[in-house]
């Protein structure tokens, strides 16, 4: 099952990444690495109509290793590690294989999405839509089957 944000309908809307709004330009997918059992997240930008990952935050350094990726390293206040991209990497969609062991969230704003089942695995799409404004009815997510 992939969880699909509604088009926009032709008004003004805002801009959400799975039904959720984005706000001030950013939005982060925090889970709980596997491997390390470690809460994480991945920080995004939003660009027009990408999305960039542009850190990786978590309370273990060995997370940063992990992603193998270059950057800078630093220890934030608080204990976490932050690695900060050397080479951004930008997205029109992406897709991840969620379980309710890694607990995949969205959040953006203080909100978050949960994007994980209550068992087993899903795959997920994450995208940027425009979708129209749901008077305070809270964020516009259908679910429908993965291509």
């Amino acid at each position: 099952m992939a969880v699909a944000a509604l088009g926009a309908a032709g008004g003004p809307g805002r801009l959400t990444v799975n039904g959720l709004p984005v706000v001030a330009g950013r939005f982060a997918i925090a889970y709980v690495h596997s491997m390390y059992r470690a809460p994480s997240a991945e920080v995004f930008t939003v660009e027009g109509g990408r999305f960039t990952m542009r850190a990786v935050v978590s309370a273990s350094g060995g997370v940063l290793d992990y992603y193998a990726l270059e950057g800078e390293r630093a220890r934030l206040p608080g204990g976490r590690f932050v690695l900060r991209l050397a080479e951004p990497v930008a997205y029109r969609e992406l897709s991840l294989l969620t379980t309710s062991l890694g607990r995949r969230t969205l959040v953006s704003g203080g909100r978050c999405l949960p994007l994980f089942p209550r068992g087993g695995a899903a795959e997920v799409r994450v995208a940027l839509r425009v979708t129209p404004p749901t008077c305070g009815a809270g964020p516009a997510i259908r679910a429908s089957p993965s291509s």
